[in-house]
């Protein structure tokens, strides 16, 4: 382990698996895929192509508080357009940053245009949360012998 290990170490311990919908797909099917899978958002793919993201978070404020039935309403409709991404090789502290400026719970990472994986707010507090147990293990370790 190293201080603020990458963006594809986070990939390699969570596995890689990306959940997509289509934009034209309904925003029920959106919510429920994500219930299933136990994810928080899905990218949304076009012709092989990220166009959006959505979240549970675009669901409340963007449906419910504006009284629309998800049944009705497509994915494009509510989904984020302008997607905040990052690369596998960039660090856990510029991630955090990132989500931090952005204020976005939700980074897909790309390569060469092409997703990877997704990483959530709760996969880059747990990888700094490992990181600082090992720092005090080395220190308490250090301070012992």
């Amino acid at each position: 382990m190293t201080i603020y290990d990458t963006v594809r170490e986070i990939l390699r311990k969570k596995g890689q698996d990306v959940w997509f919908i289509a934009p034209e797909s309904s925003v029920y099917k959106a919510i429920e895929m994500m219930a299933d899978k136990h994810v928080g958002a899905l990218v949304v793919i076009a012709t092989e192509k990220l166009v959006g993201i959505i979240s549970e978070r675009d669901y409340a404020r963007k449906v419910i508080l504006h009284g629309k039935a998800s049944k009705d309403t497509t994915v494009e409709e509510i989904m984020t357009h302008k997607v905040v991404c990052v690369r596998p090789e960039q660090s856990v502290e510029e991630c955090m940053a990132v989500m931090t400026d952005k204020r976005v719970r939700h980074l897909p990472v790309l390569k060469d245009k092409k997703v990877l994986g997704v990483i959530s707010i709760g996969d880059v507090v747990k990888e700094v949360i490992s990181e600082q147990r090992y720092t005090i293990e080395q220190l308490e370790h250090y301070i012992h012998n």
